[in-house]
């Protein structure tokens, strides 16, 4: 027994001298460098193959670079690129240019992100309803924490009395795009 022991320890200090260290700065060279590399999150991630998220999708967009800009300042990118699901009301430049002068800028501001927050995630549903489900006097609870109320005006989908525009599929859920932004009470 004793010189099973004494074999397998011989065994086991030569499998760990044999190791190659010289592999090892290879391995390290993968590892992100600089900090921003580091601190970024699923938005960083590059994958030209697969359908895009909501906010690729938005990005790709001339009709919602008032909302990206919006999603920037407000630090959501890497929250809305997650695995979801969402359902995202995404109001175009024209509903943005609809409220009252000067209101964007302010929102955009540093220290009004707390409110920008707030105004975007009364935008965001997590789960996925596409407007066929869409039923009178049905309501989401927002991820704000507020609650928007889905009906049908005829056959025209609408949340909150604002209309869907359109609605696209995304790998991360839907967009619902409106002409309206909508705001919390």
């Amino acid at each position: 027994m004793k010189s099973l022991h004494v074999a397998l320890i011989a065994i086991a200090f030569g499998l760990l001298t044999s190791c190659n260290t010289e592999s090892q700065p290879e391995t390290a060279a993968a590892v992100p460098e600089t900090e921003t590399e580091q601190g970024a999150g699923q938005s960083a991630v590059s994958d030209d193959q697969s359908q895009q998220n909501v906010v690729q999708v938005a990005a790709g967009s001339k009709d919602h670079t008032t909302l990206v800009a919006a999603v920037k300042a407000a630090g959501l990118v890497d929250a809305l690129t997650n695995a979801g699901p969402f359902t995202v009301f995404a109001p175009t430049n024209a509903a943005f240019d609809k409220l009252p002068a000067g209101t964007v800028d302010g929102l955009l501001k540093p220290e009004s992100r707390k409110d920008l927050r707030n105004i975007l995630q009364y935008h965001v549903y997590v789960g996925v309803i596409p407007v066929e489900r869409f039923d009178n006097d049905m309501t989401l609870g927002q991820v704000n924490g507020g609650r928007v109320k889905l009906g049908l005006e005829g056959d025209q989908p609408t949340v909150n009395g604002v209309k869907i525009l359109a609605s696209i599929p995304t790998s991360n859920g839907i967009i619902h795009v409106i002409d309206q932004v909508l705001l919390p009470e």
